[in-house]
């Protein structure tokens, strides 16, 4: 069949199969004819590392025999996601378009390789998924070298520990109410770096973490999931589903490099690291990317209770021939330069967004449960 002739077929096959496999490239211009799918080009190169499982064509650029292209037919991508994601536990982490490589291998690899989610498997239950004990490579908060550190997690308990010594107590006990992780390949600069983060004395406490195998990171990360949606799912049983799984983990909405400068706004400007939480609804900033605490935060409220978010500065401020942006709050206004105006468009499209969402989530877990959630407009931890 010519080049042609095969795109007709292939139109065919693509209304058939629906999204690609990471479920967010509209315009696949790969398959596994082994599988049956379509695929976008960085999810190609994980299937051409499984040739026992998967067998990988280009649309447009690889030849396709007929017996090919009608195996192709009668299967396609929701043909192999009824079969291979039957019982996607709800905790589980699927990846996006955007996510790191590994959580997108590790998603490949659970679903054909091994066969995680197949509708024979008997799934494991939150409370048991959400256990877990290893050893994790740890960044030291002074010293900043990683260590080996064992880590123990109990969804039963709902505490996670770590430990520095092998006999003792341990190092930290982090209560899966306020635990959070997320993937941070670049920041951590390694392959499978994770971020933990959770609530200590007032504060949010960093932890960088890593291990060598791709596969431990992923089933970490999906184990501090299980725990946390058991621990939704027990202390809030009259909140819906769809509004308990996007609490369950959080990525930051944009992080970054700004300057800021102090409440008289004729302080000197300083670079500081900046890591937008959407849920917290707050701008906390750092010295340093890989710090363990933030240096201060600012809170963003909603357009209703005052809070604006504005390009350029204050009438009378001073600043470099640099981008800015003001951030109004109903106390004061916080002045931010920032490295080009791609950066600045992004902070003000990040926070406007998150000014026009009410705190509907919270509204709802106060009247579910006994939670309640302290906020401070502006707080100011150390020089």
């Amino acid at each position: 069949m010519g080049m042609a002739g095969q795109w007709g077929w292939c139109g065919e096959g693509l209304q058939k199969a629906g999204k690609a496999c990471c479920g967010l490239a509209p315009y696949p211009e790969w398959a596994s004819y082994k599988l049956g799918i379509f695929i976008c080009l960085n999810c190609s190169g994980i299937h051409r590392n499984l040739p026992q499982i998967s067998k990988v064509k280009s649309l447009r650029l690889d030849f396709w025999e007929n017996d090919v292209i009608e195996f192709m037919k009668k299967h396609g991508n929701l043909c192999a996601k009824a079969k291979y994601e039957a019982k996607v536990p709800p905790y589980y982490y699927i990846p996006q378009f955007c996510d790191c490589l590994v959580l997108k291998e590790q998603w490949i690899r659970a679903k054909y390789e091994r066969e995680e989610f197949v509708a024979t498997r008997v799934c494991q239950d939150p409370c048991s998924a959400g256990s877990r004990e290893g050893f994790l490579w740890k960044r030291g908060r002074e010293n900043r070298h990683f260590r080996k550190r064992r880590f123990l997690l109990s969804a039963r308990e709902g505490v996670m520990k770590y430990y520095t010594k092998e006999f003792g107590g341990p190092k930290a006990i982090i209560s899966i109410e306020n635990l959070n992780a997320m993937f941070q390949t670049d920041k951590i600069q390694h392959a499978h770096g994770l971020q933990i983060t959770y609530n200590t004395d007032g504060q949010r406490r960093n932890l960088f973490v890593y291990h060598e195998s791709g596969k431990e990171i992923v089933d970490w990360f999906n184990a501090i999931r299980a725990a946390r949606y058991h621990y939704l799912r027990t202390t809030f049983p009259n909140v819906p589903e769809p509004e308990l799984i996007p609490r369950i983990t959080r990525n930051y909405v944009k992080e970054g490099y700004m300057e800021k400068t102090g409440p008289k706004q004729k302080e000197p400007f300083k670079v500081r690291w900046f890591c937008l939480d959407s849920q917290e609804r707050n701008l906390m900033y750092f010295k340093k990317p890989l710090d363990a605490f933030a240096q201060g935060q600012v809170l963003i409220g909603t357009m209703h209770e005052g809070y604006e978010v504005r390009a350029g500065v204050p009438q009378g401020v001073r600043v470099k021939k640099k981008p800015a942006i003001t951030v109004v709050t109903p106390v004061r206004e916080f002045v931010f330069i920032c490295e080009n105006e791609r950066e600045q468009r992004e902070w003000i499209d990040a926070a406007r967004f998150h000014l026009a969402v009410p705190d509907r989530n919270i509204v709802v877990f106060n009247q579910a449960g006994s939670v309640s959630f302290t906020v401070l407009h502006f707080q100011h931890c150390k020089k």
